[in-house]
């Protein structure tokens, strides 16, 4: 493959990752500096990117250069975030959280998948308390955030409303995106073993606390069944807001890993889970169409409860309810 052409590929990759309302070479001249014209004898091949340029869009675009180039290589490019342990980190985070549900939505045709470890943030944020507590775990337990080493959780407290606005730009964000999520009867322990662990450890101010976030579990149950049932996205606080499709998957044989993997018009990304709350993302083609692979096979081997199979829906859903109102009772036994 010629250079010339190896380049002209290059581009077209990169008009694939914008939305289609994005004209690439405005994108090209405002990133790279030069003039239009300049941008369209790059695009065209009649002016060979240089090494800085090709360094710029690379990282720019999240896209690696070597199968452009016809190179064997197994190198596989990943971008993303890591806690630098400042007190605004978890902010950064939620701001991130917001950029890549923003891009994604950017698309006319989108989707996303979520392979479930633990039940996706998502459906936390439905309620105020319960979204204040995962905020509070992440902060303190996984971020080591220094101003919460000796505090306690209190659902009376305020903590969730320097996040509020973020958090309600993040729901109406999702709840616009279609979603496909394959879960497993063990989704929902993650945080049931949160909220026991400071229960346990004295880091909840009283009892009615952890009761109280229990409950908020039950109702965020109730309402992942209502969305299975329709096939559509429900916001509780906005129960008249059609959303996006909603296809829920049971998968009795694997437990998930919080791969998030989204396509977008003819581009496919996959964000891969690590240090409890980050994801590292790529946008490498033979990276992604082996992914997405990966997911049907999923798919195909697992029982869709959403739309239909309400027997087995009703059944998976109060299996769910069961672990909570189990763990819920030994609480308040224990305090008796």
């Amino acid at each position: 493959m010629s250079f010339n052409k190896s380049q002209a590929a290059f581009f077209q990759a990169l008009k694939l990752s914008l939305p289609s309302y994005t004209s690439l070479v405005d994108e090209i001249a405002e990133i790279l500096e030069i003039s239009i014209d300049s941008a369209y004898r790059r695009i065209r091949g009649e002016k060979l990117l240089d090494f800085s340029e090709l360094e710029i869009l690379c990282n720019r675009f999240n896209i690696s250069v070597d199968s452009f180039l016809n190179l064997n290589s197994n190198a596989i490019l990943f971008q993303g975030n890591q806690n630098d342990y400042q007190e605004n980190s978890f902010t950064k985070w939620m701001e991130d959280v917001l950029a890549q549900l923003n891009l994604v939505n950017s698309f006319s045709k989108k989707h996303i998948y979520w392979l479930v470890k633990d039940m996706p943030p998502f459906h936390h944020y439905y309620h105020k308390e319960l979204a204040a507590f995962k905020f509070f775990f992440w902060r303190k337990s996984i971020l080591f955030t220094d101003s919460l080493k000796n505090c306690k959780y209190s659902i009376h407290d305020n903590s969730y409303d320097q996040y509020a606005e973020v958090t309600q730009k993040i729901l109406k964000v999702y709840h616009k995106i279609p979603t496909t999520e394959i879960w497993n009867i063990e989704s929902i322990n993650i945080t049931l073993r949160q909220i026991e662990l400071y229960h346990e450890m004295g880091i909840m101010t009283a009892v009615e606390d952890t009761v109280f976030l229990y409950n908020c579990m039950l109702e965020v149950i109730d309402n992942l069944e209502k969305m299975a049932e329709k096939g559509k996205k429900i916001l509780p606080s906005h129960p008249d807001i059609e959303g996006a499709d909603y296809t829920f998957f049971v998968n009795e044989f694997i437990i998930g890993d919080n791969t998030f993997f989204a396509t977008m018009d003819e581009r496919k990304v996959t964000y891969l889970n690590h240090s409890v709350i980050y994801f590292h993302g790529t946008s490498d083609p033979k990276f992604n169409d082996a992914m997405f692979r990966n997911l049907e096979n999923l798919i195909k081997k697992s029982n869709q409860i959403s739309l239909v199979a309400e027997k087995e829906r009703k059944q998976f859903f109060n299996k769910l309810r069961k672990k909570v109102t189990n763990q819920l009772n030994a609480t308040v036994e224990k305090e008796e």
